[in-house]
Formats: C-alpha cells, structure tokens, sequence
C-alpha cells in the first residue's frame, strides 16, 4: 500500500486497474479505491464538471468479449480442439502399441515435456544472453546460459577451452551454421557419402542433381567405405582430402554402425590445414555416457542434436573450440576465431529468434545425462544393440560390417528376397517402425535394399536383452511374410506387393494375428510422458 500511496493520480489508476481484475473481491476493490480518487479529485476543484471515473471494462460489451477470450485461452486442447486432441492421442496409442526401432528416435522425459509446453513459448529474444534484441529476457539468458554451462559439463569440456550454442533448432540447421560461419560459398567440405552410412547435411548429391543445402552451397566430395567389409576407407580418405584439399572435413554418421577413428581424422585434417568437424549427433547420449570414445579430443568443432541418444527435446547444439589453435614456426600464436564466426551464422544468419521452451528442454535434458541412471541407461543400450545384431545374424540376415558397436544394425535385406521398401512396409504392418537405408554397394539412394534398425527407444522404455531376442522373432516372422508376399506380388513393383499383403486372405491373416501379438507384447512396457498426450 505505501508503494500505491506514492504513486500520482493517473498511476494509482493504471494500478487499481492492473490488479485483481477477474475476481468479484478484486472488482470491489477496484471500484471502492476508483470512487475514493474521484471524490478527492471533485474536492479539489468543486467548479469542475468531474465525472465519476468507469473502467471501461466494465461495459457489458467488452467484459463478455474478455471473458469469451480467457475461456478461449484456458481451454485444454480436449476441451478446445477435440479433433486435433483425438489425432494426438491415436499417435500415443500407436507408440504405446507399437516397437520403436527408428535408430534416431527416443521417448523424451516429463521434464523435457513440461519445457517445451511452458511459457518460455511465448517470449522472443533474438541475441545472445547479455546482448539481445529485445527486453524482458532477464531469466531467458539465465536459462540459455544454464543449458550451456551443463553442456560443457556434461562433456567435460573446460569454458576456456570450448564454446557452446544452444540455439539451432536442430542437426540440419547446427551444421548448416557451421559451414556457413567456417566457409565462404563454394568452399570445399568432405564427409561420408548418403549410400555408405552419412548423413544429407554431408554434403550428399548425385550424378544429376545438388540434393543437400551444402552441396548447392558448397563444394563437397565424399569419401566411402570398403565395399566388401563397409568399413571406413581411411587411407582413400587421406588421398582424396590431399588432392581435393577441403576446408572442413566432417567425421559423422547417420547409418554406420562401427566407432569413428577420431585420430586418424585428425591426422588427415592436419595434413590438408582443415577443420575437424565430428557429427556425434547419433551417439551423443553414449559419448555422454563415456562409454564410447569421444570426439573432442580431436575435433576443433563438434555439433549434435538432442532428441535421439541424448533423450531431449528436438533441437540442436554446436560446440566450438577457443584458445590457441597453432603456434608458428617463429612463435607467433594463431588462436580460433570460432566463436564469433558460428554465433554469427546461427543468429543473424540463418535463424531468428531462438526457442527457448527447447533451450530449457536442452538444459534438462543434459541434467539427466549426467546421472548414474542415464549412464546405465546407455550400456542397457548397447546391449540391446549387440543383442539385436546377433539375434538377426543367427537367423540368417546380413548385417553391414558384420557387427556393431553402438545403437544401431543396418541389415541387407536382399538375400531375405526382399528391398528395403518393402521390407519397412511390412515390419510397420505389423507394428514394428524402422526406416529402409542404404547398404554398401547400393547404387541408389532412392532405391534402398536394406532397413535401419536401433535400440535407444526400446531401451528407455524397459526392455533387456530377452526382450530384444523376442523382438527379433518378431522381425524374422515379418520379413519372411514379406518374403512369401513379393514372390506372390504380379510385379516387382511396391503397389502390387501391397496389393497382396492386403487382399491375399492367407497372407494378410497372418500379418493381422502377427500384428496383434506384437501389440499385446508392447503394452507391457511403460511409455514414458505426459498422462494424456
């Protein structure tokens, strides 16, 4: 009260009126405090025609319209969009019933949820923490800042040593940034090619057309696997980064299944003067983990999204190196320029405004990754995934490189009589959702012959390695209906393959008591998330 008793006439109006004002008690109050003002205002000047003081608010008009928005605005989604809520909760039931086996994909925690569905949506603050845009961002930066402290904890990276930011919206984005902030257009990168296990934002084009962002933007050449192990080719690696002379070298992967010789990167980094640049966006979470080894030791950048090992939200971080990068001959020290140059790129360059719901999400999301819980978490994932690669090789299935160590199995499925299309197609009939990929030696990526399966989604919700021997009966019985469905198929083609899985009595019966046992299986394990949605 002392706080209102100081304020002018005008102020202790837009006080009164700023307070309370969708309760009874706070009306009352309202009104009383407005007729006391206006009775001293008429006291001070008895000639003037003062008129009694009305919130305008108080119109029958306009206290229904408020009212109609509010019931709007604190409406739930059910209450609200009952169309869109019934469309949400069909997805859950389908990833309650279903087995989750997309190599980069995860269940997210309740606290990641609550992040992304809280008000942190509603406020802009394009900038970095200290230098934005706009006002109003007092705890934005204090969260932005928290996600960047516990990313460099997490990795055990010192602040003097390593930059981080928090603020791409996801994987494409983060390296999209760096080599727009590392390169000039129509410099020269090298990553794994699509077909042998890398990833688009690689650099990845064909004999007739840039697909990538990056290759239309940059000049990229890929380097390849053994196509008889699907092993790395380091030494061709070395050979074509000499003559092709890149400026950034990425060491990533989106579908191969064996660790990364982050020292001979390196080595070969140093030998043409390029950047290091480790995608560990698959392996995060098990980096994180310590239970593989790490890319940044050897990197001078290191990018990753959050959502599939790192179980966060979907968003995207890079870590920069600071400091001294080279020391010359004469003594003379060349520090990074890093920082600057990536922050630049990510914010104004190619993004606005941040999200911060997702930036808190992050924050969380590395809280948890540093538990003892979440370091268990990781070796029941490996476990799975070895579990899983020999299951399928005892049954017969080609596995690329012959093993894995790490989340993921990528399976060749043409001896099984099968393309990689038609081989997801079945797996998702019967509930089980993976994603057909590339093998060594496929000549397009548009026309796969194999599927990519992982473990991290499984793994989070509960299922050990007996679990995963029973998953992979389900997947041999799949694959082999599929088999017994392209033989009978008129044509190769994937319609008429449909066409027999869905009219072929015989057939399509199995796949529905296949279906149904698969469904009964999953919903013994928890779905972690939110009650409703």
């Amino acid at each position: 009260m002392q706080k209102v008793r100081c304020l002018s006439l005008p102020q202790k109006l837009r006080y009164c009126l700023s307070r309370d004002v969708n309760t009874k008690a706070g009306n009352f109050a309202g009104e009383q405090l407005i007729g006391a003002l206006t009775r001293v205002a008429a006291a001070k000047n008895p000639t003037s025609t003062f008129s009694p003081i009305r919130r305008y608010s108080y119109s029958k008009e306009t206290t229904s319209k408020t009212m109609a928005d509010q019931k709007l605005l604190q409406a739930t989604l059910e209450e609200g969009d009952p169309e869109l809520a019934d469309l949400i909760k069909k997805e859950k039931e389908r990833q309650l019933e279903g087995l989750e086996m997309i190599a980069s994909e995860n269940f997210t925690s309740v606290g990641v949820l609550e992040s992304l569905s809280s008000c942190l949506t509603n406020k802009y603050s394009e900038g970095y923490p200290g230098k934005r845009y706009y006002g109003g961002n007092e705890f934005i930066d204090c969260i932005e800042l928290l996600a960047q402290k516990r990313g460099r904890e997490l990795f055990n990276l010192p602040e003097d040593k390593w930059g981080v930011n928090v603020q791409p919206y996801s994987g494409s984005p983060a390296n999209l940034a760096v080599y727009t902030g590392v390169c000039r257009p129509h410099d020269r990168i090298m990553g794994l090619d699509l077909p042998d296990g890398g990833h688009l934002t690689h650099g990845f084009f064909t004999p007739t057309k840039k697909i990538s962002a990056t290759s239309i933007f940059f000049e990229s050449m890929p380097y390849k696997v053994n196509p008889e192990t699907g092993i790395i080719d380091y030494d061709k690696l070395a050979e074509a980064a000499k003559t092709f002379r890149p400026q950034i070298i990425i060491a990533g992967i989106s579908c191969y299944s064996r660790l990364l010789d982050y020292a001979r990167f390196r080595q070969i980094c140093d030998d043409v003067g390029a950047y290091l640049m480790a995608d560990m966006a698959h392996v995060a979470g098990i980096v994180a983990a310590g239970l593989i080894p790490s890319p940044f030791e050897y990197a001078d950048i290191v990018t990753t999204t959050t959502h599939k090992t790192l179980r966060g939200p979907r968003a995207g971080v890079i870590f920069f190196r600071k400091g001294v990068r080279s020391t010359k001959a004469n003594g003379d020290v060349i520090n990074y320029d890093l920082e600057e140059r990536i922050n630049q790129a990510v914010f104004p360059s190619l993004q606005g405004g941040p999200h911060n719901n997702a930036i808190a999400g992050i924050a969380t999301a590395f809280k948890q990754a540093k538990s003892p819980e979440f370091k268990a978490y990781q070796t029941q994932v490996l476990k799975n995934a070895k579990t899983l690669c020999n299951g399928l090789i005892a049954k017969g299935y080609q596995v690329a490189t012959g093993g894995t160590d790490v989340h993921l199995v990528l399976v060749d499925v043409r001896k099984a009589g099968l393309t990689g299309a038609k081989a997801e197609y079945i797996l998702e009939e019967v509930g089980i959702a993976c994603n057909k990929n590339t093998v060594p030696g496929d000549k397009s990526a548009l026309n796969p012959s194999g599927i990519r399966l992982g473990t991290p989604a499984l793994t989070t919700r509960g299922l050990v390695e007996q679990d995963i021997e029973q998953v992979v009966t389900f997947i041999d019985a799949a694959l082999k209906l599929g088999a017994q469905a392209a033989k009978s198929a008129a044509t190769p083609k994937l319609a008429d393959y449909h066409k027999i899985l869905s009219e072929d009595k015989v057939i399509s019966g199995q796949v529905a008591e296949l279906q149904k046992t698969v469904k009964l299986f999953s919903r013994k394990f928890l779905l972690p998330g939110l009650k409703t949605f």
